[in-house]
């Protein structure tokens, strides 16, 4: 990578001041460097010509766009195999939607906070266990709740009266039963459907499971309600993590899910030292060329390389608001159009002390979707007094209408529908990724309709530009580990490319990421 000055686009160009001498002539330029008094200038300038005409000295260059795990997972790869490598990142901090804060005086995650698939496949779990950091196990491989167990949960409803668990209990038992059954529609149709109409069609069949929840003048309906809002409260909790529940089969690495009880921060901070990382370098223009990019930044500082990485989220790439040029093809620009955006937050309430049941999680369950919520127990795995409320499709988009504030203020009436001598929060936390403009949503989502090819199509290079993030990542999307293979696919896919071009495969390492260290087993438990 070099600056306005030098090289340009290829490492057959030389500098200015080569190009003046050039001029004068090659022999003249011969001869200056044979006297005994040359100046340190010329000698400077003969070196450089020295290394542009035998290409193999300089390393290849590349640009990584965004500090995630995906961008710090190429950008590491690449610097492994003998890459010049600088990675742009937008915010002042890295991680991405990875974010952990230590206000409080302890660490707390904003955003991703599980490892999902604690097992020696998961890519991460080597920098994990290397680290020695410890997890704490929300659920098994077989739970209807993908992340958490529903025995973990205490139920409430409106009133602040308890659920009995064994209704709790039988309202899991029932819907795995309609799961089993939206997997048989899966298997006799073929066309694209939502989780509304699958559900529904079940009903059809199986009157037997169209059913209210009845208790106390509690009444919760399995038929209402959009995806997003079915992530709340009771049906939240039984609906699967993905917007084509029973349409498509989820890809799940074995182990389980486990919270990472002391944030993602040291995995992040762990794998980017020794990077070139420059904060604060939000891109607005990516221009490619048949051999090299140009990036421009928020001030029209410009960065050029062989080639670029582009790993920022699919809300950012979907704002337009990175220039490219020319125009990224057709079918790359459906790809970002038809993938969907999904929202989640996070309200971090810090208590005092703990005064609620000693469970993973809260639920309030409601007649409607709006009016349910749950809450993460995080003394449960940290031992801190603190609750997190995690609202998501509208009502967070809702939320984030509000002040902090007033944000936490909501959190903690929910809260006080269950409890209703709750002690108010000394402190809180309020994430807002929908409209952070470095994330513009959490995570992505394959919409009713539309193929799940999108996300491969999203990650396919584009002449030397490469992508990679949660989004392109075709059997893990929405996964910080998800998001990490898809920086090292991206990372060897460049080095192929780019070497290919100038004929020096047989000069660098291949990528690998760090799958050749040795294995250290994951440090997980559960109370």
């Amino acid at each position: 990578v070099a600056d306005d000055n030098c090289l340009s686009f290829q490492r057959g160009y030389t500098c200015k001041t080569l190009v003046h001498l050039n001029v004068v002539g090659i022999g003249t330029f011969i001869y200056l460097n044979l006297m005994s008094n040359i100046s340190l200038f010329l000698l400077s300038a003969a070196l450089c010509y020295s290394n542009i005409e035998r290409r193999h000295v300089a390393s290849p260059s590349v640009i990584v766009i965004g500090g995630g795990f995906a961008g710090i997972a190429a950008a590491v790869a690449l610097q492994d195999a003998s890459f010049q490598v600088i990675l742009l990142e937008s915010r002042d901090r890295i991680g991405g939607r990875v974010h952990t804060d230590y206000s409080f005086g302890f660490p707390v995650d904003l955003g991703a906070s599980w490892l999902h698939g604690v097992c020696k496949e998961n890519p991460l779990a080597h920098v994990i266990g290397r680290l020695g950091l410890p997890l704490y196990r929300t659920s098994g491989d077989n739970s209807v709740l993908y992340d958490h167990d529903l025995e973990s949960y205490a139920l409430f409803d409106m009133d602040g009266k308890q659920v009995p668990q064994e209704l709790v209990a039988k309202v899991g038992e029932e819907f795995e039963s309609i799961l089993e059954e939206t997997n048989k529609i899966r298997q006799e149709h073929s066309e694209d459907m939502s989780v509304f109409r699958a559900i529904s069609m079940v009903f059809e069949r199986r009157p037997d499971l169209r059913f209210y929840i009845s208790w106390k003048g509690l009444h919760t309906r399995y038929c209402s309600g959009t995806y997003a809002e079915w992530k709340a409260g009771l049906l939240q909790m039984l609906i699967p993590s993905r917007s084509k529940a029973g349409i498509r089969q989820e890809e799940l690495l074995p182990g389980g899910h486990g919270l990472m009880v002391r944030g993602y921060r040291p995995v992040i901070n762990s794998l980017a030292k020794g990077l070139d990382i420059r904060l604060n370098h939000r891109v607005t223009k990516i221009a490619r060329r048949y051999n090299g990019v140009k990036v421009t930044v928020e001030g029209g500082r410009t960065f050029t390389a062989d080639a670029a990485i582009v790993t920022v989220p699919l809300g950012v790439l979907k704002s337009n608001f990175i220039e490219f040029e020319p125009r990224l093809p057709d079918w790359k620009e459906a790809a970002i159009a038809d993938l969907g955006v999904g929202i989640e937050n996070k309200i971090i309430l810090h208590f005092e002390k703990v005064f609620w049941p000693n469970v993973e999680f809260l639920g309030v369950v409601a007649e409607t979707s709006y009016g349910c919520s749950y809450f993460l127990n995080l003394h449960k795995a940290t031992s801190r007094a603190v609750l997190v409320y995690m609202p998501a499709g509208q009502l967070a988009r809702d939320i984030e209408k509000m002040s902090d504030e007033a944000a936490a203020n909501f959190a903690f009436m929910q809260l006080r529908k269950i409890l209703p001598d709750a002690s108010a929060p000394i402190q809180h936390l309020v994430s807002r990724w929908g409209t952070d403009v470095n994330s513009l949503g959490s995570y992505s989502y394959d919409k009713v309709g539309k193929s799940h090819e999108l996300y491969e199509r999203l990650r396919i290079p584009v002449d030397n530009l490469f992508f990679a993030g949660e989004a392109t990542s075709i059997d893990y999307p929405g996964s910080v580990h998800g998001a990490y293979s898809t920086g090292i696919m991206a990372a060897e896919d460049c080095r192929m490319r780019v070497l290919e071009r100038y004929g020096e495969l047989d000069l660098f390492q291949p990528v690998t990421g760090q799958d050749s260290l040795v294995s250290v087993p994951l440090l997980i438990s559960r109370m």
